[in-house]
């Protein structure tokens, strides 16, 4: 089954919401306040790590910045929180962070290297290891996620299975494309990604990062044209 892996996926971080959601609702304010500061750390934390990937700093400022530009043509940011607030008036939520929640959830779990390549390797026929290891991660993950921020971090599944089950789909005619270097590119565009996702968390600056998404592609373009 082609989209076992990411199907996997999606039910580790429903599982791990749902025991996240148990504690959240016994959590005092001011616990789920730190908890939300240490998510807020570690996010930036991976996401320097993951920068620093890049080979190239001329591809990583461009595929950033160009990005940014056409996220923010696209807007991509307000349609992806317009989506997140039409499910929380359907469930009538009256979580004030559900969309937020979703954001954060679905920036963290498809960021990564894992999931470029684990969808290639599912995509392309082979067994889906790279999806499985990173699904313990991603249910460990939803597990501290939910607890702070909530039921959104449940319904962040519905992009995760969106982008990476496509990811999946079209791995084929990306597979001659996919060399290391590109995986390489593609995970520093992440990692800034969710650096300014760490600085949103931390509530230093509120950043458009969903409008830096198209950075992925350029950086994957980029670095298949000019890297070898």
């Amino acid at each position: 089954m082609r989209f076992l892996g990411t199907l996997i996926n999606a039910g580790t971080v429903v599982v791990g919401s749902l025991v996240g959601l148990f504690f959240h609702a016994k959590l005092p304010r001011r616990l789920s306040t730190v908890a939300f500061q240490g998510i807020g750390l570690f996010t930036l934390f991976i996401g320097f790590s993951m920068a620093a990937k890049t080979r190239s700093f001329i591809i990583l400022v461009f595929s950033i910045v160009l990005g940014a530009i056409l996220g923010e043509l696209l807007d991509i940011d307000t349609y992806l929180n317009r989506f997140g607030e039409l499910l929380k008036r359907r469930l009538k939520s009256g979580n004030e962070r559900f969309a937020e929640g979703m954001v954060a959830a679905f920036l963290l779990f498809c960021m990564g290297s894992m999931t470029v390549l684990g969808a290639i390797e599912e995509g392309m026929g082979g067994r889906p290891n790279l999806l499985a290891a990173k699904s313990v991660l991603d249910g460990f993950a939803s597990v501290a996620l939910s607890a702070s921020l909530g039921i959104g971090v449940l319904f962040s599944v519905i992009p995760l299975l969106l982008y990476q089950g496509g990811l999946t789909l079209f791995a084929g005619s990306l597979k001659a494309a996919v060399s290391g270097a590109v995986v390489n590119e593609i995970t520093a565009a992440g990692g800034l990604i969710l650096i300014g996702l760490g600085i949103s968390i931390l509530e230093i600056k509120q950043l458009k990062v969903l409008n830096m998404l198209p950075a992925l592609v350029i950086a994957g373009v980029l670095a298949g044209i000019f890297l070898h």
